[in-house]
């Protein structure tokens, strides 16, 4: 039987608290509940939920480019709030996975393609942030390996002001279908 993943990408303490190191924000925040009763849908169902958590070491090159944030092992790097509360839940149940990644695509250096593919899913669902770098780029990543995808669009959120563009580009490069 084939089956669909939902992809929670990198809601991180660091990228949605206040205090956060690399902070999306208010707008993080407020997708928390979409993504939570999404999660709860997909295992009622019996499909996969993926979290898929950037990795960085302390002394990680990344962040030449980027402030510090998700450095492995700290509080930054938790899923933030209720997140971390559904996954402490949900953690034993063999349809959730934890994928930490050390780039943008959740793809990329990580056996991601391998675990979906073990439990045969053929969709992918994208959720979390950025619209713009990693959900974009993980749409990328799934494409290039043949999964179908599906961007939440009230379920990602950016910083950076190109929500709309980067869905809109996902749809026309990909493929993605936009909810």
């Amino acid at each position: 039987m084939e089956k669909e993943a939902l992809l929670i990408i990198d809601m991180s303490h660091d990228f949605v608290a206040d205090d956060g190191g690399l902070t999306v924000g208010k707008s993080a925040q407020e997708i928390v509940p979409n993504i939570i009763h999404l999660a709860n849908d997909f295992l009622e169902r019996g499909q996969v939920v993926v979290v898929c958590m950037d990795a960085h070491q302390p002394d990680d090159a990344h962040f030449e480019l980027w402030p510090p944030h998700n450095v492995i092992d700290t509080p930054g790097q938790k899923l933030y709030g209720d997140l971390q509360n559904w996954y402490e839940t949900h953690q034993d149940n063999p349809n959730v996975l934890y994928i930490p990644k050390p780039e943008y695509d959740a793809f990329f250096g990580t056996d991601l393609d391998e675990k979906l593919k073990e439990v045969n899913v053929k969709k992918v669902h994208l959720t979390g942030v950025c619209t713009d770098i990693c959900n974009f780029l993980t749409a990328y990543g799934a494409y290039a390996r043949g999964y179908k995808t599906v961007a939440h669009k009230d379920s990602m959120a950016t910083f950076t002001g190109q929500h709309d563009t980067f869905i809109e580009h996902m749809k026309t490069v990909f493929k993605t279908e936009i909810v």
